[in-house]
């Protein structure tokens, strides 16, 4: 019996086992089936995203229109921290921390991973579920309660956690600090806290599922590439999570039982503090520790995405498939050994500074072994050109891009000069951010008919791709200018200085890019929900895909 039909009599079978009626609140709501777990948290990183994109709106206002009153921040922010319509200060340091963190973690971790991870391992292997359905279940659960403590930090009196979605010490590590030292950075730790335990038992599942329950025949060297990418993202979150969280724990004991691990010699209204000893270094090395990583957390399952989306619509096999392996096992591994690059100017050693110049570029080049696969499996391919598909292909482009200035920042006598500016904010947005969104749109469009057994509208799907593309470039390219011109990242005012006056412009074009390509989601949002209910009704296989999932039947014709 080949692998296929097995997986299709093991599916079946796993079906008639649940054909009992199952309550509304053990199908919806504390479900343990992995298909069910995949919805909820691709709807739930919908809503972050949805309200981490209006937090960028909010903050990119008052840098293109400094001091000018906006109803819209008065309306959602309150006078309390947009009097008159004018953000406030310590307002507006909250919105970039929260923004990058419901970024980063939220949607494009948890998101991504928990959305497609769960969707498709059991399917493309042949399972019948996850190794442990409820310790899935849980992993969903602890996700959405960070989630929600997440959002309601904002809604505190002292404000959200400040100080970047990196949280340095001193600012993390003193209540007294600002006002988003407090309550709001308490709730973000806990938020975080929460997080990476959801990560992990979600990752430890991903891990033994791939590891045990594949279906007879399907041997690792077949596994699609898709999952590859989620097994080595699952692995590389077992091993770095826990570092963050251990960051996070000394951080909250700095913060409220007087040690010491990261303050030495602090000064506060011109009185000396008792903690003394401490290395806030010793904070940017835990946490970049796993942040790197992080990196590639967030775009290998976007680049194993779009393997499938494109060897699916050019017809054709991907292209050196145990190239591909190789270079995820090499990014992997890499990816430990880099963390560095993002401390040069913490007084770093200039010979171990050297080792991580030479790390950073070398994980070039597994990077553009995919980047090459990709495009060599377009070249003379039968190309379909879905939504998807050009996701896919504007992944490639964006991944490409973002690791040419890339070379840039690995490089420390280059790096030096464009630290902590607008420049690495527009690096990681696009070889990071747009690639990551890009590879998360792919996989909507792509598996949408399997989730929901109903089909996108192609037309919109087709808007929504170039109203997004054509602004992330309008947004981020001009964004490298800012930064090359020497202005820092999380300044809130730049007329105030009167070197970076001559930026206001570029300022203004980036915010109505951005408020474009925000405004263009609304496309994307619309055509979700409303085919959710009222798409038009999927066949088995709409794109002629030869992986196991589309084998069995979908929603349209019976099956979730």
């Amino acid at each position: 019996m080949s692998a296929v039909s097995e997986a299709h009599v093991a599916e079946h079978s796993h079906d008639h086992s649940h054909s009992h009626e199952e309550s509304f609140v053990s199908k919806y709501v504390f479900s343990q089936d992995h298909k069910m777990i995949s919805k909820q948290f691709l709807i739930t990183a919908v809503f972050m995203g949805i309200i981490a994109m209006a937090l960028s709106i909010f903050f990119r206002l008052q840098l293109a229109w400094p001091g000018e009153s906006f109803g819209i921040l008065n309306y959602f922010l309150g006078d309390r921290w947009a009097p008159d319509g004018i953000l406030d200060r310590n307002m507006y340091l909250s919105l970039v921390t929260i923004h990058g963190t419901i970024m980063v973690f939220f949607v494009l971790t948890g998101g991504l991973s928990g959305t497609f991870s769960n969707l498709l391992i059991p399917l493309q292997i042949g399972a019948r579920d996850m190794a442990s359905g409820f310790l899935n279940m849980l992993s969903y659960w602890f996700f959405l309660v960070s989630s929600v403590i997440m959002v309601s930090s904002l809604f505190i009196e002292t404000g959200a956690a400040g100080g970047g979605w990196t949280v340095y010490p001193p600012l993390s590590a003193l209540p007294q600090a600002m006002p988003g030292s407090g309550l709001g950075m308490t709730l973000w730790l806990i938020s975080m806290s929460l997080f990476i335990v959801s990560s992990l038992l979600g990752g430890l599942n991903y891990i033994v599922t791939i590891l045990n329950l594949r279906t007879k025949g399907m041997k690792m060297t077949r596994l699609p590439l898709t999952i590859w990418a989620f097994f080595i993202t699952a692995v590389l979150g077992v091993l770095s999570f826990p570092v963050l969280f251990a960051a996070a724990l000394l951080l909250i004991m700095d913060r409220s039982m007087g040690t010491s691990f990261y303050l030495s010699d602090i000064y506060v209204a011109g009185e000396a503090l008792d903690p003394v000893g401490g290395s806030p270094i010793l904070y940017q090395h835990l946490f970049w520790f796993l942040g790197h990583p992080e990196v590639y957390i967030v775009l290998l399952p976007a680049l194993g995405i779009s393997s499938e989306v494109i060897a699916t619509n050019s017809r054709k096999p991907i292209f050196g498939y145990r190239a591909m392996i190789g270079s995820i096992l090499a990014i992997g591994f890499l990816s430990f050994i880099v963390w560095g690059h993002h401390m040069f100017v913490t007084g770093m050693n200039p010979f171990l500074g050297s080792v991580f110049v030479f790390t950073t570029l070398l994980i070039a080049i597994p990077s553009a072994v995919k980047a090459f696969n990709y495009i060599t499996t377009l070249w003379k391919g039968n190309l379909k050109f879905t939504p998807g598909m050009l996701f896919s292909i504007g992944l490639v482009s964006t991944f490409v891009t973002g690791g040419l200035t890339g070379i840039i920042l690995a490089d420390s006598a280059l790096d030096i000069n464009v630290h902590d500016t607008y420049f690495v904010v527009a690096h990681f947005h696009v070889v990071m951010g747009l690639s990551a969104i890009f590879g998360m749109f792919a996989g909507i469009y792509h598996w949408f008919p399997k989730m929901f057994g109903r089909m996108m509208n192609m037309k919109l799907g087709y808007v929504h791709f170039w109203l997004t593309i054509v602004g992330g470039y309008g947004v981020f390219v001009p964004m490298h200018f800012v930064g090359m011109a020497g202005a820092p990242r999380r300044y809130y005012q730049y007329t105030d200085y009167p070197m970076f006056e001559g930026l206001l412009n570029l300022n203004v074009l980036i915010t109505i890019f951005a408020i474009g390509a925000a405004l263009a989601q609304a496309i994307f949002l619309w055509n979700f929900f409303w085919s959710i209910f009222k798409g038009q009704k999927s066949v088995q296989n709409p794109w002629k895909s030869n992986t196991l999932e589309w084998t069995i039947l979908n929603a349209a014709v019976g099956y979730l």
